[in-house]
């Protein structure tokens, strides 16, 4: 048994190795079902007669707000990891150069998840607006 090899063809693959022979057969026709494609109620175009499914808004807002939130910690990770490289920059000027561009990629994620903080504190707004306009308020404006 300490002779057997055992293959198991995760990640690698050696040219000594056989390659394994595809077997598998394919039919030349697909069969599709009737039900899954058609339909007795008549139908105007796509989705017509299919009601759209009450969207829970405060759910949605509640997500939003949690994706905004992520966004604003990451900005603050990242932040804090730009200036950290900083201050190894000015601490090691052997390796300062590597710092240095640590530094940037660390402002560029800085921006990347404030612009995502952003993005998503915009959709929680407009999720807002939506439930409010599905439910009937007004926005009244006096200007």
């Amino acid at each position: 048994m300490a002779e057997e090899k055992h293959h198991h063809h995760h990640f690698h693959h050696h040219k000594d190795e056989e390659k394994p022979v595809d077997t598998s057969v394919y039919s030349e026709t697909t069969v599709y079902s009737e039900s899954a494609y058609s339909s007795d109620i008549p139908s105007d175009g796509y989705g017509a007669g299919l009601a759209e499914p009450e969207k829970d808004y405060k759910k949605e807002e509640k997500h939003h707000k949690h994706l905004e939130h992520f966004g604003e910690l990451g900005a603050a990770a990242a932040t804090a990891f730009a200036v950290h490289e900083k201050h190894k920059a000015e601490k090691d000027p052997e390796h300062g150069h590597r710092h240095k561009i640590e530094e940037e990629i660390g402002a560029a994620a800085a921006v990347g998840a404030g612009g995502f903080a952003f993005h998503e504190h915009h959709e929680e707004k407009e999720t807002k607006k939506e439930e409010e306009e599905a439910h009937g308020k007004k926005h009244h404006h006096l200007f």
